[in-house]
């Protein structure tokens, strides 16, 4: 699937691969909405007011969420709501690429680039359990190459990294300063 979308994602301050502490979800739910409506009308799926819902549920913050967080909170807004009604609206958004599933952590986030073909890469904060979506064509590559090498076929290059976030580093945090002194050269 490679649609372009017409939503603009999120450019104020605070909105960057890691958003601020202070960030309002509120532009990122509204993108997530409109880009689902989007791309059910290209496709011809229906976007049902409950699978709006467990995408906005998803979208709520830029944690991932297990099934369970997501029905606990589910169930807030429809008491009667089972595991398999939100397996099946997980389902159902993972078709169409817009939420990811963090397999190391059996958990969904949204999806920053729906309706493009693409291999994420997720940095996952170990402090403050966020993550963040990157795009990086380069680590995709080296990951495609270096598996060719020894004559592997990737099936889903999904790479998983944990760290800490720029908001959780702390000028304390010795040890994360010097990775990153090292990291940028």
């Amino acid at each position: 699937m490679n649609r372009a979308l017409k939503s603009k994602k999120c450019e104020k301050p605070g909105c960057g691969v890691f958003p601020s502490r202070g960030h309002n979800h509120g532009a990122c739910i509204a993108n997530a909405i409109n880009d689902a409506e989007e791309l059910c009308t290209q496709t011809g799926a229906r976007l049902t007011p409950l699978r709006r819902t467990v995408l906005k549920l998803v979208w709520q913050g830029h944690k991932p969420l297990g099934a369970y967080d997501i029905l606990q909170d589910l169930r807030k807004i429809r008491p009667s709501a089972e595991p398999p009604t939100v397996y099946r609206a997980l389902e159902f958004l993972l078709g169409l690429g817009l939420i990811h599933r963090i397999e190391r952590l059996n958990a969904y986030v949204g999806c920053s680039h729906p309706g493009e073909t693409h291999e994420g890469q997720f940095l996952i904060c170990r402090s403050c359990g966020r993550a963040a979506e990157l795009h990086d064509t380069s680590i995709n590559k080296a990951l495609t190459n270096g598996a060719a090498g020894v004559g592997f076929v990737l099936e889903n290059p999904m790479v998983e990294v944990e760290g800490l976030c720029p908001n959780c580093i702390r000028p304390s945090n010795k040890i994360s300063k010097n990775k990153i002194r090292q990291a940028n050269g």
